[in-house]
């Protein structure tokens, strides 16, 4: 796991691929986040993979990035009341 204390962009350039992240980042409207797994990260930009599709966010407009838990277990619905 790396430590939290790290400036966003250097989490990711440090982060390993496969790692379970969240990306709060700038667009035109405001702010936005990224949630899902780390794809690959380079000088310039990351990809994590979210649920519905592959993300790419330029790391100059990254303004917090951490490592999360893995999701919760889906519940079935058997499982529900």
């Amino acid at each position: 796991m790396t430590p939290p204390h790290l400036p966003p962009r250097q989490f990711l350039l440090t982060a390993e691929p496969g790692t379970r992240v969240v990306v709060r980042y700038k667009i035109q409207e405001g702010l936005t986040d990224a949630l899902g797994y780390l794809v690959s990260v380079n000088g310039n930009s990351c990809t994590v993979r979210t649920r519905t599709s592959d993300v790419e966010i330029p790391l100059a407009m990254v303004i917090a990035a951490k490592q999360v838990p893995p999701p919760p277990p889906r519940r079935s619905a058997l499982n529900r009341p």
